[in-house]
């Protein structure tokens, strides 16, 4: 439930959001995504999060940096680091949990209604400290892939859960021309 009244800000986990909507088989358009949102709410401010490989000469992630952040979004970013497993393989760790957290607890105060783009378990404590401070938080993530993309819990203590299957329509890329990619 959203009212026109509120003012809003989205927080969005990159990488959970990237892997919720491959497992529906659709791409974001971002712009699509701020005007659904803006349309519910008074959008104050649009975060996105993503760690970038450094030692990396091209990132593919660049060109979508580069346009959310001219185009409304608060990007917060952050060097990856690699590191071998007790298999031995070669992993990736980037995780944005501490940076979305605080930077949404320093938002409460003038927001009414937070959006949470992440199924991520570990963002419980962080949904039950806003709602102690009065702020209505929504999730978006979905339960409609093969594997379920969002904590139980998590999805349990949100005020209100979007399934971004539901919202596919209104905020996916159509064709290959749009220039907005996940």
């Amino acid at each position: 439930m959203f009212y026109t009244y509120e003012r809003l800000a989205i927080f969005i986990d990159g990488s959970n959001l990237y892997a919720c909507a491959k497992a529906l088989n659709f791409d974001i358009n971002y712009q699509k995504l701020l005007k659904e949102f803006s349309l519910r709410g008074r959008l104050i401010r649009s975060f996105y999060y993503t760690a970038l490989l450094e030692d990396q000469e091209y990132s593919p992630l660049r060109p979508l940096i580069d346009w959310l952040e001219y185009n409304g979004f608060t990007m917060v970013t952050k060097p990856a680091k690699k590191y071998i497993d007790a298999s031995g393989n070669e992993k990736i760790r980037g995780n944005m949990d501490i940076e979305l957290s605080i930077d949404a607890m320093e938002i409460a105060q003038y927001v009414e209604h937070i959006v949470l783009f992440s199924g991520d378990g570990d963002f419980l404590p962080l949904v039950k400290a806003l709602q102690r401070k009065g702020v209505r938080v929504s999730v978006v993530s979905t339960i409609q892939s093969q594997q379920p993309m969002i904590a139980d819990e998590l999805r349990r203590q949100t005020d209100n859960f979007i399934d971004l299957y539901d919202i596919k329509d209104m905020i996916c890329r159509n064709t290959k021309d749009d220039p907005v990619e996940s």
